[in-house]
């Protein structure tokens, strides 16, 4: 299969009405598209055909109890698949169109494959133009997890996307890099408070300011998981991945693994420990910075293109340097230690 990249930046150009016409009707067809979102890159299929959905599950190597995420082009249209709480309501009325995504009662509309055969479906409206403009040509609901193969980091760029889904897709849609980074947070929205599921750009601490309280689900809840990212190892690099608190740390482990005769390990640093370590004398092709300590923000728009840059290099052994896992950090650390994990 030959798969074709359409930049879709400037939604007003001939390419980009080309490219999303081209994707309305592949996803209507039955076919698979990468597209961007203000999380990360995406990979569609109509929600309502189970051998599309399928093929969604066949292309990336995902295992078929982790659910899917269906993607919505207004409020209406999620109404109609899923049993709004009044809970739902205060949720989508305060973050969408954003990276929010509710897991609610599902109306039994989509293929039990969407959501791994639970009675709950997660829904989401993004607010990427880029994503609305394409959810509006395919007419429908899009069911989409990250365009990556299972397991490796997510998408920040259509280049990703291409590294991973080239022959697998026909079409991946250009939007230019994303705008977070990191997934949507993820949130059981059926109670009275939010349950959350996966930490995200909606903080667990801006979430019980809005509702009163927001408890993190369990951790027996991720055996048969209501969301992407509870269950599985994600986001892993091709190296083994160390994680470190402080430049200290960091180049006390550097040295070591070079005593017991390792190749030079990458070092993932903020960019106070890059610079420290840099008047140290550690040379500058041997680190990648993240961002500000003071800006986690960064942290998690890089993280991913940073992994995936390991990836590029053959690092067999990477130091990443954590953050505190507060706010938007604990999204970062939720992601980095996945990354880090070995199941």
């Amino acid at each position: 299969m030959e798969t074709r990249l359409c930049d879709i930046r400037n939604l007003n150009s001939e390419e980009a009405l080309r490219g999303l016409k081209l994707a309305g009707e592949i996803l209507r067809g039955g076919g698979l598209v990468g597209f961007p979102t203000e999380t990360v890159y995406g990979l569609g299929a109509n929600a309502f055909d189970a051998e599309a959905v399928a093929s969604i599950f066949a292309a990336k190597g995902r295992p078929g109890d982790n659910p899917l995420i269906v993607h919505v082009a207004s409020l209406q249209q999620a109404r109609e698949l899923v049993e709004f709480t009044p809970l739902a309501e205060k949720l989508a009325e305060r973050y969408w169109p954003g990276p929010l995504t509710l897991v609610l009662d599902s109306r039994g509309l989509v293929p039990a494959s969407v959501s791994a055969g639970l009675s709950t479906l997660a829904v989401r409206l993004p607010s990427h133009p880029g994503a609305l403009a394409m959810l509006r040509a395919a007419e429908r609901p899009i069911a989409a997890p990250s365009a990556n193969l299972s397991g490796r980091p997510s998408p920040t760029l259509a280049s990703h996307v291409l590294e991973d889904m080239q022959g697998r897709v026909p079409l991946i849609l250009d939007g230019g890099a994303v705008e977070i980074g990191l997934e949507s947070t993820v949130v059981d929205a059926r109670g009275e408070c939010p349950i959350l599921l996966r930490p995200g750009k909606i903080t667990q601490e801006e979430l019980r300011l809005l509702c009163g309280d927001c408890p993190a689900a369990g951790q027996a809840d991720c055996a048969r998981p209501a969301s992407p990212g509870m269950k599985y190892r994600h986001y892993a690099p091709q190296g083994q991945l160390f994680l470190v608190k402080t430049w200290r740390e960091a180049e006390a482990l550097r040295l070591q693994l070079l005593q017991e005769g390792l190749p030079l390990p990458l070092l993932l640093l903020s960019d106070e420990s890059a610079g420290e370590l840099q008047q140290r004398g550690v040379p500058e092709e041997q680190i990648i910075s993240l961002g500000s300590e003071a800006r986690p923000e960064e942290f998690a728009h890089n993280l991913f293109a940073a992994l995936r840059e390991a990836d590029h290099r053959a690092a067999s052994h990477i130091i990443g340097q954590s953050i505190p896992a507060i706010g938007l950090g604990a999204a970062v650390m939720n992601r980095y230690t996945k990354a880090a994990s070995k199941k």
